[in-house]
């Protein structure tokens, strides 16, 4: 998107179409493509819900909807989304569940995803687990996943050959996603707060 946006280009995501100034008349578009059945844009829909952003009002209720929409269509997002809620949130905490989203996201390549699952192994103690999730997670380029293998490998639970294993995938994954435009999008994001993002 920030590559797009740069060369003046600020049409929807999703269809192209140029955007409108009106937060209703986004929303009408937005959902459009939610009744397509659009897992991405069923995920931005139940994060907006989530936190109450771009003429929404929060309604946890309606986002926790829409994620499970979008992850039933196939967005790995929502299923990563979905186990922190289900890990996390207050009055509706389901491990069991937490971790059946996790692994659907990690299983379609989502680093963050088995980073928690590696986590959640290594608090029950389960470190071949723990650490094959976060040797996986490393070599996506999951920095906190990295972290954890050096701990690991510091508290005598994993190997040299495992902790160098997981930085030279670290770094040959940080290698293939070198690029300029994504230097410029990752300083130009840095500017933006946090709760905006």
């Amino acid at each position: 998107n920030f590559s797009v946006q740069k060369r003046g280009m600020f049409d929807c995501a999703f269809c192209r179409t140029p955007m409108p100034e009106d937060d209703a008349l986004r929303l009408a578009m937005l959902q459009k493509r939610v009744n397509a059945r659009d897992p991405e844009a069923t995920f931005f829909l139940g994060s907006q819900y989530f936190y109450g952003r771009n003429g929404v009002e929060k309604d946890v209720k309606r986002a926790t909807e829409l994620l499970t929409q979008a992850a039933e269509h196939g967005s790995i997002d929502a299923h990563f989304e979905l186990g922190n809620r289900f890990y996390n949130e207050e009055g509706v905490q389901d491990e069991t569940k937490a971790v059946r989203h996790w692994e659907k996201a990690a299983m379609q390549g989502h680093a963050e995803a088995r980073f928690k699952l590696g986590c959640l192994e290594g608090a029950k103690r389960n470190f071949p687990r723990a650490i094959r999730h976060c040797l996986i997670s490393a070599k996506m380029g999951n920095d906190s996943s990295l972290e954890m293998m050096k701990r690991f490998f510091q508290e005598g639970f994993a190997t040299k050959q495992q902790y160098a294993e997981a930085l030279e995938g670290y770094q040959g994954s940080l290698q293939e996603m070198k690029s300029p435009e994504r230097d410029e999008a990752r300083a130009a994001l840095r500017l933006i707060p946090a709760d905006q993002r």
